[in-house]
């Protein structure tokens, strides 16, 4: 006969699983709005590196147009659904519903920095084809290339794995005083902070993270677009009595394009 007949109290608040729940990615590059169509275009617009001209033997100063290119994006549909009984609801801990709705805006908020990444991996321009592990160096490096192709003012971003991001905290340049203003190490480690106005991104789902070849990027917001229903992600909650269940359903209908190589340099690096 048991001495104690012990109560199990279970905690109804939420706890939630490790994962991605917000896009890191939609901030750094170039967003258009998007009202209708399957499709949306964007226009680069350039010289060609052409240089300027002396007036011609005629007297007449030669006129040029601009080097004009129009690079579509084709968009698609996205949705993540959940549904659940009410007696399922009724019977379990926490709060159902609830949990229904973070799981939507999570996996519409991974989807859309998997279709930006995607289009990052399609970047032909390399720090070099070997990797390396992270460091001041390949960092230089990558801006280095990016200077020289004329993508280095504007918005730069550098999207990096939490390995490449460990290397970069055991570096003078990225953790003391006499260069940064923000101490890493008096709080968790960020997930996102500002170096010589570059914007680093610490991302887990960065192609092949965890292993010798990690696909870390430096890029220039305008090098990738976005576009996406002018209305942005739709969250619907709602309640079907015919079936006596709840649902939850985020959608959004966009999709991502490289608009241009030279505005993006990629850093292989060693991250196992």
């Amino acid at each position: 006969m048991a001495a104690t007949a012990p109560q199990i109290q279970f905690r109804q608040e939420l706890v939630l699983t490790f994962e991605q729940r917000k896009s890191l990615l939609l901030d750094t590059v170039t967003n258009e709005a998007v009202i209708k169509g399957a499709t949306a275009t964007f226009i680069l617009s350039g010289t060609n590196a052409t240089r300027a001209l002396t007036r011609g033997s005629n007297g007449m100063i030669p006129y040029r147009t601009e080097d004009m290119n129009q690079l579509t994006c084709a968009l698609s549909e996205k949705h993540a659904a959940f549904r659940k009984q009410r007696f399922n609801i009724f019977s379990s801990q926490g709060d159902q519903r609830q949990s229904m709705v973070e799981a939507s805006m999570a996996n519409i908020n991974t989807e859309l920095d998997a279709i930006i990444i995607e289009q990052l991996d399609t970047a032909t321009n390399q720090v070099s084809a070997t990797a390396a592990t992270g460091s001041l160096a390949l960092i230089m490096a990558a801006y280095r290339r990016l200077g020289a192709n004329w993508a280095a003012s504007g918005q730069i971003s550098a999207v990096i794995t939490p390995a490449f991001h460990s290397y970069l905290l055991q570096t003078d340049a990225f953790t003391s005083a006499d260069y940064i203003s923000k101490k890493p190490f008096e709080r968790n480690a960020m997930a996102q902070f500002n170096w010589m106005g570059i914007e680093f991104i610490v991302h887990a789902n960065l192609t092949g993270v965890g292993t010798a070849s990690e696909k870390c990027y430096m890029y220039n917001k305008a090098a990738m677009g976005c576009a996406m229903d002018v209305n942005g992600m739709q969250v619907e909650i709602g309640y079907v009595a015919e079936n006596d269940h709840s649902f939850s359903r985020a959608s959004f209908y966009g999709g991502a394009r490289l608009l241009q190589q030279a505005g993006v340099i990629q850093m292989l690096h060693v991250g196992n």
